[in-house]
């Protein structure tokens, strides 16, 4: 039988339950399927003829080792080298070069001065390095008590060697929420609504934030467009085995990319029928 990694974290050592769902149809094809830690020194990933990232969360503070460690997994999917362009936001700058509509993004990184913001207005501040939306507030810097919480959020971040991202909070997300389409094999699967997150300024001492409103959504047809689009554009394109990208209406209403999610993301199986069994079918067409 061929043997597939389904790389986690030590915190979820049986996969996120979404991601559960892909194990028994990738076992009714035939596939023998483990949950290796990605960090665990003691996995053999030589061993197994295809190694799946899933549920990596933890590497955002570790992205080097996580690099190093992705590059020397003789078969990973999806490939290192998206994973490297991927896992640092900075490549919606790539992506807004090629004209695609990307939510508008001021850069900062350390040696910036932290008090340059906007005078006012409301931002989402975050890492450009981050997952589950750790670090990540929305700001109205015209408010003195929250623009002194975003100053010393940018310090704390520049501080830590990060990049940090300034976006203008787009207000159709708190009636529209997001839209996730979820592409598997090359061909779209399934899209979801996410509902607005973010209520204020972050006080998470770095934890991340999972707590999220989950539907299913048919795309429109620009939504639709805007994610082909954006998929041709990112180097590699033809090697992924998933793909997600999430869109927001922007000040005119038509959707503009929020985030390409390509390393590790919720897939949200469990809101499309057939979906396990689709990406159960595109792993063994890997192999």
């Amino acid at each position: 039988m061929p043997r597939v990694a389904l790389v986690t974290c030590a915190d979820l050592p049986h996969l996120d339950t979404d991601d559960q769902l892909v194990v028994q149809p990738l076992r009714a094809l035939g596939v023998d399927v483990e949950t290796p830690v990605w960090d665990d020194p003691a996995v053999d990933w030589a061993a197994f003829d295809l190694a799946v990232l899933r549920n990596p969360w933890d590497y955002a503070r570790r992205r080097e080792p996580f690099l190093a460690w992705a590059h020397a997994v003789p078969r990973l999917l999806n490939p290192p080298k998206v994973v490297e362009w991927n896992t640092d936001k900075v490549y919606l700058r790539e992506l807004a070069a090629a004209g695609l509509p990307v939510v508008p993004t001021t850069w900062l990184t350390p040696g910036d001065a932290a008090t340059e913001l906007p005078g006012s207005g409301e931002y989402v501040l975050k890492p450009s390095v981050s997952a589950g939306s750790a670090d990540t507030g929305r700001y109205r810097l015209d408010d003195a008590e929250q623009r002194a919480l975003a100053v010393a959020q940018v310090e704390k971040l520049l501080a830590r060697g990060s990049t940090v991202m300034l976006q203008p909070y787009l207000e159709a997300v708190d009636t529209a929420g997001e839209t996730a389409m979820l592409h598997i094999g090359g061909e779209f699967s399934h899209a979801i609504r996410k509902g607005a997150l973010l209520d204020g300024p972050d006080l998470r001492d770095g934890k991340p934030l999972w707590s999220e409103q989950i539907d299913p959504r048919e795309p429109t047809p620009a939504e639709a467009e805007l994610a082909r689009r954006t998929l041709d554009a990112i180097p590699g394109s033809d090697t992924l085995l998933y793909a997600r990208v999430d869109t927001i209406p922007g000040a005119d209403g038509a959707p503009v990319i929020l985030e390409v999610e390509l390393t590790e993301p919720s897939l949200f199986l469990a809101t499309s029928p057939g979906a396990p069994e689709r990406l159960a079918r595109a792993i063994a067409a890997r192999l």
